[in-house]
């Protein structure tokens, strides 16, 4: 079994901060203002989402093509060291015209290539500028630094909730004049902390960022990469951590906390695989039965080119064709560019973007997804080249060594930006937009 283990980084309180050391596993490894009692589950400033126009699909008619030749060239040398060519999937395509084809319409195991479905339908669904708000509230009153009453906190499935905004969150409380809790920390609703998805387990996490006097060396690690003279927060809860079904009817609200908007939030998730964040997502929407059937309505394909049990890959009954992957790809570009965003602005550009794609030897500035389960690899996105232009490929493969799956798909690539020659600067539809880095997550006081 392949876990991928990496540092989440590039998350940021300010343009200057990178924050969330922490070891999480990602990739697709094969393992099984608003009252505090009704969050909005928007932003109060997102716009109405603009739904993308359908992509253009194209002819599946194999295509008599120099392209579609080298590909059955690639697949032929699979079959010579074993790999069956009914386990194997390409669709490559530049603007309407089919450069590649080989089972394009057959659903096959799509590890986190997944994660495009689940980008496409949340950001439908919410908009690029939504928040996560996590409302903070209580039950009593602040006397000379003691709350004396419950601390509420009332979640709404924020993805990306770690220790730099319980820091956040502890210093706002501090500004507010709480010092100590008398009462209890109560936990209402999605509230999750460090990808933690028991609500007792996040709260008990949250207790330890609001004091910095009890941190884990873990906290204190991302402490120290927060700016200088950030404050430590000290807010001491004399109670116990409990989960509530509901908040209580007098709360009163204290602090609003905002998450990244939901674009950053998904090119975070995106650049490391994360898993947990992408099934968190998909939950927001109604699960993964209603991203399948959104996906399918968005890119045009049958329903059945788009079978999901999960929003993150982590099966290999996720089921997703090669041209559907790459519809995908294409409608996710196409919802974006309206906000003046690309598909850069929510997935990897190699060469560029941090990430578990780093460390592998990718065409520069291709703007990609893989995917990875025990037996399968899939990669596909956008890749820029002079002569085709911006040339959109799924490739997946399916048999017992992966290495051998992502080092052919690696020569593959190369070959062709041999032939259609590389770019040296990203064209405009793969170039993110830098309006996108002052994006930040934010603690509120209510007054």
């Amino acid at each position: 079994m392949e876990k991928i283990k990496v540092m989440l980084k590039n998350r940021c309180l300010t343009v200057a901060s990178s924050i969330a050391l922490l070891t999480i596993i990602t990739g697709c490894a094969a393992t099984e203002s608003p009252q505090l009692a009704s969050p909005s589950p928007v932003a109060e400033s997102n716009p109405s989402p603009v739904k993308p126009s359908q992509p253009l699909i194209v002819s599946v008619k194999n295509p008599e093509t120099p392209t579609n030749t080298k590909i059955q060239q690639y697949l032929n040398g699979l079959t010579a060291q074993g790999f069956a060519k009914e386990n194997q999937g390409v669709w490559m395509q530049s603007g309407n015209t089919l450069l590649a084809n080989h089972q394009g319409t057959v659903p096959l195991s799509a590890a986190s290539l997944t994660k495009v479905a689940t980008s496409l339908v949340v950001l439908q669904e919410f908009g690029p500028e939504h928040q996560f708000v996590t409302l903070i509230g209580t039950t009593g009153k602040i006397e000379n630094g003691v709350l004396k009453g419950d601390l509420i906190v009332q979640g709404s499935a924020d993805p990306l909730f770690i220790w730099e905004e319980a820091i956040a969150l502890g210093n706002a409380l501090n500004q507010k004049g709480i010092k100590r809790v008398a009462g209890n920390l109560i936990i209402v609703d999605n509230f999750y902390m460090n990808f933690e998805l028991n609500p007792l387990k996040s709260g008990d996490l949250l207790q330890q960022g609001l004091n910095s006097e009890i941190w884990p060396s873990e906290a204190v690690a991302q402490y120290q990469t927060l700016p200088p003279n950030t404050p430590k927060p000290q807010i001491t809860i004399e109670g116990t951590v409990k989960v509530l079904p509901a908040p209580p009817n007098d709360v009163q609200p204290l602090v609003k906390h905002y998450s990244l908007p939901l674009a950053e939030l998904i090119k975070k998730m995106n650049q490391y695989s994360n898993n947990l964040m992408a099934d968190m997502l998909a939950d927001t929407v109604g699960g993964a039965k209603t991203v399948a059937q959104k996906a399918a309505a968005a890119t045009g394909v049958p329903p059945a080119e788009i079978q999901l049990v999960n929003g993150s890959g982590l099966s290999e009954e996720n089921l997703i064709s090669p041209r559907a992957a790459c519809a995908l790809f294409i409608a996710l570009e196409r919802y974006l560019e309206p906000y003046s965003m690309t598909v850069a602005d929510v997935l990897t550009v190699v060469g560029k973007d941090k990430g578990i794609l780093s460390e592998r030897p990718l065409p520069k500035l291709a703007v990609v997804k893989s995917g990875t389960l025990d037996n399968v690899s899939a990669l596909g996105g956008a890749l820029p080249t002079q002569k085709q232009e911006t040339v959109w490929f799924v490739i997946m493969n399916r048999g017992e060594n992966v290495e051998t799956f992502r080092t052919q798909q690696e020569v593959l690539l190369k070959s062709f930006l041999n032939e259609w020659g590389s770019v040296q600067v990203s064209p405009p539809e793969l170039t993110p937009n830098p309006a996108r880095n002052s994006k930040v997550s934010r603690s509120e006081i209510v007054n």
